[in-house]
């Protein structure tokens, strides 16, 4: 396999990225304004959005709101009521527990009107551009080391051949790109997904960043999965303890982010909301420090020679390029996983150059006949079926002979699944018997109706 030979920088960059990866401590609590990057006015403007389109009123509000400390919310707000942007008007709660309550000024109203009029996001506190792309050389999925036993437990429960995880190791390892290709239904997608699953650090994501005044937001619910109680904190909720960690930042699991037909270019770009004016990652930033895969590869809306010119920087440099609505171009580190999974050939896929640049390349092969009888023995198990010799025999002796069908891993787990459908309709347990097998067989594959009813086997005993 031809590779490019890496840059003495690109080796040294690589060389510390584990050492980077193992140091990957939790984001500390900003204690002054200054440590949290963002200036007072910006401050302000954040506090005066709150109050005007979220009706909050008090400290502890802010702080939940915000994820910036009650001490620093403080000086905010001392420095509102010292410019007559708001002023207290009582308090909620008695004794210890009272909390002064503010209401805006009619100054105050029309600084959070002009502030509206710039951008009508209001949440969590960004980060700095530059301490996000600093966190994410930190957390280097490169520098997470994934050993022969992680992959063993990861595909304890499936079928995978030997040498394929022995090639697979390294180029989970290496944490850049993979194409895994081969015959339709053998498990590519499962092992895209299994490989997503196997890493453990911890990552911290910002729930959002701050370029040129312009927001934009990271983090996403249905991609970052956050792990209550990882830095050692309690649950966020309205608190006069302070906080040691930086709640800007959420604590997940690496991101697995996977896409199919549907991805497009215009998904991999930044996306602005006109109304609210403030970005969106695309789709492969939201997968920073994980994996991204992309399934069916060469059957997107997109074509694969387009979809991979615009990664053709990243996948070899390391570092993507973004844009914002104004022009100001800004690059991020592309650090993830990415896998690719066809079951085209990849020669009509792309050319030697863009192959070059997808370091490792996996084909997954059709099952062999023991490994077959494997897959369909463990899928029938967790149904409570046995696969007995009969069975067996009448099945790949169907596909093989009678519907001219090569033998694929996804085959049993359909069967299985029919048969023990026809036994829920017909109210008994499941039980493989030659009439729930040849329905099953003819919903696998289109046939003409010559073969359906037909039998080539005495009826196989009942498990």
């Amino acid at each position: 396999m031809e590779q490019t030979t890496p840059t003495v920088e690109a080796q040294n960059a690589a060389a510390t990225e584990p050492a980077a990866a193992a140091a990957n401590p939790v984001p500390p609590a900003p204690m002054r304004i200054e440590d949290t990057g963002l200036d007072m006015a910006f401050l302000i403007n954040l506090i005066a959005k709150g109050m005007y389109l979220e009706n909050l009123e008090d400290v502890s509000q802010f702080t939940q709101a915000t994820k910036l400390p009650d001490n620093i919310i403080n000086v905010v707000c001392q420095e509102m009521v010292d410019r007559k942007l708001m002023s207290a008007t009582g308090s909620s709660g008695a004794g210890a527990a009272a909390a002064v309550r503010y209401q805006l000024s009619r100054e105050g109203q029309q600084t959070a009107v002009d502030a509206c009029a710039q951008n009508q996001y209001f949440g969590p506190a960004p980060v700095p551009l530059e301490e996000f792309q600093d966190r994410i050389r930190m957390q280097s999925i490169g520098g997470e080391r994934v050993s022969k036993e992680d992959i063993a437990r990861a595909f304890a429960d499936i079928v995978v051949p030997e040498e394929f995880t022995k090639r697979l190791g390294p180029a989970i390892n290496s944490g850049h790109s993979i194409l895994i290709y081969g015959p339709a239904g053998n498990g590519k997608t499962t092992v895209a997904e299994k490989v997503a699953e196997i890493f453990e650090t911890v990552v911290y994501i910002p729930h959002c960043f701050i370029i040129d005044g312009a927001i934009v937001k990271v983090f996403d619910p249905a991609v970052h999965k956050e792990i209550e109680g990882a830095d050692g904190e309690a649950p966020a909720r309205p608190t006069l303890r302070r906080a040691k960690n930086d709640r800007r930042w959420v604590a997940c699991n690496r991101p697995v982010v996977v896409t199919g037909g549907e991805l497009t270019l215009e998904m991999l770009d930044l996306r602005f909301n006109e109304i609210a004016k403030f970005y969106e990652v695309p789709l492969h930033v939201k997968a920073l420090n994980g994996t991204f895969i992309i399934d069916d590869f060469g059957r997107q809306r997109v074509s694969p020679e387009e979809l991979l010119n615009r990664w053709i920087v990243p996948l070899q440099s390391r570092i993507d390029n973004l844009t914002l609505f104004s022009g100001k171009a800004f690059t991020i580190p592309f650090d993830e996983l990415v896998i690719f999974s066809t079951n085209l050939a990849p020669d009509n896929l792309m050319d030697p150059a863009f192959l070059r640049r997808i370091p490792y390349k996996l084909e997954t092969l059709m099952p062999s006949d023991e490994a077959f009888r494997a897959i369909f023995t463990a899928v029938a198990a967790k149904q409570g079926l046995e696969l007995t010799d009969d069975i067996f025999t009448y099945v790949v002796g169907e596909l093989r002979d009678r519907l001219n069908k090569p033998l694929a891993c996804y085959q049993p787990k359909f069967i299985v699944d029919q048969v023990v459908a026809a036994c829920k309709y017909e109210g008994i347990p499941p039980t493989f018997n030659q009439e729930f097998i040849v329905d099953a067989l003819s919903n696998l594959y289109v046939q003409d109706s010559s073969y359906v009813g037909q039998v080539g086997m005495a009826e196989p005993g009942a498990s």
